[in-house]
C-alpha cells in the first residue's frame, strides 16, 4: 500500500462521515445510539472539520512528497489522537459502544499512515 492510496481511502472515509454529519446530524446521532446533539451546530461543525480533512487528503494525494506534512497532521496526529479520545470517552463518559467503531477505523488509518510515513 502507498501513501497516496491511504490518503485517498482516508478522504473517502472522511467524506462518508462528513456528509451525513453536516446534512443529517440528528439522524446520524440516533443511528449510533447517541443523544440529539445540542446545539446541532456542534455536530455540523464536526462534519465541516471532517470535510476539511477529506479535502486535505485529496489535495495531499496529488503531490505526496511535497505534502507529507499534511499527512503527518491528518493521519498520525488527528486520526490516532481522535481514536484515543473515542476510547477514553467511552470508558470515562459512557459514550455509545458504536463510537468504538470510529476508534478502530480512525486508529487503523492513522497507524497505516504513520507506518508509511516512517518507511520513507
Amino acid at each position: 500500500m502507498t501513501l497516496k492510496t491511504v490518503a485517498l481511502v482516508s478522504a473517502v472515509y472522511d467524506l462518508m462521515i462528513a456528509i451525513p454529519t453536516l446534512l443529517f446530524p440528528v439522524a446520524l446521532a440516533h443511528l449510533f445510539g447517541a443523544p440529539t446533539p445540542s446545539p446541532i451546530l456542534n455536530a455540523q461543525l464536526n462534519g465541516l472539520f471532517t470535510l476539511a480533512l477529506a479535502v486535505g487528503y485529496v489535495w495531499a494525494a496529488q503531490d505526496i512528497p511535497a505534502r507529507r506534512g499534511y499527512l503527518w497532521v491528518a493521519g498520525p496526529f488527528t486520526k490516532l489522537l481522535g481514536a484515543a479520545l473515542f476510547v477514553l470517552d467511552h470508558f470515562t463518559h459512557g459514550s455509545p459502544t458504536a463510537f468504538l467503531l470510529f476508534a478502530v477505523t480512525d486508529g487503523s488509518l492513522g497507524l497505516m499512515t504513520l507506518v508509511l510515513l516512517l518507511k520513507r
